[in-house]
């Protein structure tokens, strides 16, 4: 196998709230030269971060190099939302649908362990990353949307699940006070984080741990025969095992080209509230906020009490282009919806705009596993909710790695993965699925003013 990156230049993205307030932050070295591994990862963000450390614990003989196209935080794993938690896909009901129950069983077990093992990780290693762990709500807004999430309720409760439970419109309002809502799901695990604390916290872990790693390192060609050999700007790398820890970024690669694609969120945050500000709305326990929409809204209050919501419109680009990070009208709705919900913020301050990608597979679901022979594995497909995810799937390419038996039952390993078909079909497909969710939507919220 010889195989070309796509040649596209990443974009210069506008800076999310967590990296334009990080302070110093001082990059790895590029590889210079020529260099040897038993491993070797393309990815610097949660996920290849997170396999380098568990290989290196796993077999601190093993050689492993990490190469981070850009620096560390600049995909998903410094823009995302911030939430650590159980979803998988689209929810509950949608991935019951599209797999069944026994898989929706064995994918929520998967993922409150993954919370629960990010938990454990932040809190044993003092990773500095402003955790908390306020639970979480899911809200609905509109009568449709109070139906939809008791389906859900119901549904995970009858898989033998508990802890996640239905709370009425007052105790709602009794912990964040916005007339819009009528109940929501309450759901205790829920880990909040500032994501590029965490990522840059994992890099020194792993680090610590004996891997290496190296930054603006693009990975320009690899070859497979005999061993892989990774063509970067500044060098080679030579390696027994490969690991593409890529996810929205994958299809660059053409092995994995038609696996995923990437999609755009859009997010804000305003300046730090007063309390004045808050004052109406309460949220005293700093509980991470999501609707019951398809195309849905998130957002929660940081530390120092500044409010970040995501969502709402999601991007698409021709030919899975990277230049979506960007979008004024998702950026205005965002602002509009904030006003709706709580109207004591009208007209408050934005003080940062961003937007970046997230990895999509056709049917909506992760997947993890080798690609072709044993040598080559790969995860994508985390749907925007990889902060949890990611970590324990490094546990899980470990072992694929070291071509061991695993003791975690991870449903989305060596699952078929439905190809993305080429343009013009692919824009034709991934545009009209999001119509349909965008259309729903608006049938849920028709008679809601302002929504």
């Amino acid at each position: 196998m010889k195989t070309a990156m796509t040649t596209m230049s990443l974009p210069d993205s506008p800076l999310s709230l967590w990296l334009d307030t990080y302070g110093p932050y001082t990059p790895e070295p590029p590889l210079k030269g020529e260099i040897d591994a038993d491993v070797a990862i393309v990815g610097g963000g949660f996920t290849g971060l997170a396999t380098a450390r568990e290989l290196r614990r796993a077999d601190p003989s093993l050689k492993v190099a990490v190469l981070e196209a850009k620096t560390v935080g600049y995909g998903a794993s410094g823009r995302n939302g911030s939430f650590a938690m159980t979803v998988v896909g689209l929810g509950l009901g949608v991935s019951a649908m599209v797999h069944g129950k026994q898989f929706l069983r064995e994918a929520h077990a998967y993922m409150e362990q993954a919370v629960d093992n990010l938990d454990r990780l932040i809190l044993d290693e003092k990773l500095e990353c402003s955790r908390i762990r306020p639970g979480f709500l899911r809200v609905a807004t509109a009568p449709g949307y109070i139906r939809r999430l008791q389906h859900d309720i119901k549904l995970i409760h009858s898989l033998g699940f508990s802890g996640i439970e239905w709370i009425g419109r007052d105790e709602v309002r009794g912990r964040v006070n916005s007339e819009r809502y009528l109940g929501a799901l309450w759901e205790p695990r829920l880990v909040l984080v500032n994501p590029a604390q965490l990522v840059r916290e994992d890099k020194r872990i792993a680090l610590e741990a004996g891997a290496s790693v190296y930054e603006e390192t693009p990975v320009l060609e690899i070859t497979s025969r005999p061993n892989f050999r990774l063509i970067t700007s500044g060098g080679a790398v030579n390696a027994a095992k490969l690991v593409f820890a890529t996810n929205a970024y994958s299809h660059l690669f053409p092995e994995l080209k038609r696996k995923q694609v990437p999609a755009f969120t859009y997010m804000i945050a305003t300046e730090p509230l007063s309390a004045e500000r808050l004052g109406p709305i309460g949220w005293s326990g700093f509980e991470g906020i999501e609707d019951a929409r398809n195309l849905i809204h998130y957002y929660r209050l940081t530390p120092d009490r500044r409010l970040v919501m995501g969502g709402g419109p999601v991007g698409l680009t021709w030919a899975n282009g990277l230049d979506g990070d960007r979008s004024e009208s998702a950026w205005r709705h965002l602002e509009e919806h904030i006003a709706f919900l709580f109207p004591s913020l009208h007209g408050v301050r934005i003080t940062h705009r961003w937007g970046g990608p997230f990895s999509v597979t056709l049917d909506l679901t992760p997947a993890v596993g080798y690609l072709g022979d044993h040598r080559a594995v790969y995860a994508l497909g985390c749907i925007g909710h990889g902060v949890s995810m990611s970590h324990l799937n490094a546990q899980v390419l470990r072992d694929l790695v070291l071509e061991r038996k695993s003791e975690l039952d991870c449903p989305f390993v060596n699952r078929r993965v439905i190809p993305w078909p080429p343009e013009p079909i692919r824009i034709s497909i991934a545009g009209a699925l999001r119509a349909y969710l965008r259309t729903e939507d608006w049938a849920y919220e028709r008679r809601i003013a302002g929504a």
